[in-house]
């Protein structure tokens, strides 16, 4: 017990135990108890790296969002077409965090009702800087010409937001629905936003708008 308690990973370890617990328990049911004996650690241990089920919570949230981020990095960094890049990114913000939560035992409303608030402020956090990879792909389009986006920072935000709709902390489990149905939801939204940012051929000369 002493020698889990001491490694450099114990939150990760004591995040992986929330995230099997919620799924078997839910937020309501898990205890500190149950998070120290899933890790094999003393409860202590838990309050020297968060200080309640609240932080333990926000901080699984955090993480998941993490995974987000690093994924859309992977995918900004990629070499294929801009749009694909977008459509992408659009679909795997809304995708990981499916998956992440779409086996918890307890309706999403009952977990997040009691960090509401903090979540939140987390939420426009992780938002910004999701926005901010998205923006960074945007800009390459429009200096290669796949895009015409006059102010890529504001279109990065209102595919944001456009998206934000279909995140599982917007949508009761129930509404969530099947995977293969998120997913087309997504890529409709994708492609209507795309097409928005596509150049519009020149006009031939003398014609009017």
């Amino acid at each position: 017990m002493r020698h889990i308690a001491k490694r450099e990973d114990i939150r990760d370890l004591i995040l992986d135990a929330v995230e099997v617990l919620l799924a078997r328990y839910g937020y309501k049911k898990m205890t500190m108890e149950d998070i120290a004996r899933q890790v094999g650690i003393g409860k202590g241990t838990i309050y020297l790296h968060f200080p309640g089920k609240e932080e333990l919570i926000l901080s699984h949230i955090d993480r998941i969002a993490g995974r987000v981020a690093a994924r859309l990095r992977d995918i900004a960094g990629s070499s294929e077409p801009h749009d694909k890049r977008v459509r992408k990114m659009l679909a795997t913000r809304v995708l990981i965090r499916f998956d992440s939560v779409s086996h918890y035992s307890q309706g999403l409303g009952d977990l997040l009702s009691s960090v509401r608030t903090a979540l939140l402020v987390r939420r426009e956090s992780h938002f910004t800087t999701e926005a901010g990879i998205l923006e960074s792909v945007l800009r390459e389009g429009v200096r290669s010409g796949s895009f015409d986006c006059p102010d890529p920072a504001a279109a990065s935000r209102v595919f944001i937001q456009s998206t934000n709709s279909l995140l599982p902390f917007s949508l009761s489990a129930r509404e969530l629905g099947r995977r293969e149905d998120l997913e087309e939801q997504v890529a409709d939204i994708a492609d209507l936003l795309i097409k928005g940012l596509r150049p519009c051929p020149k006009r031939p000369a003398g014609r009017a708008r």
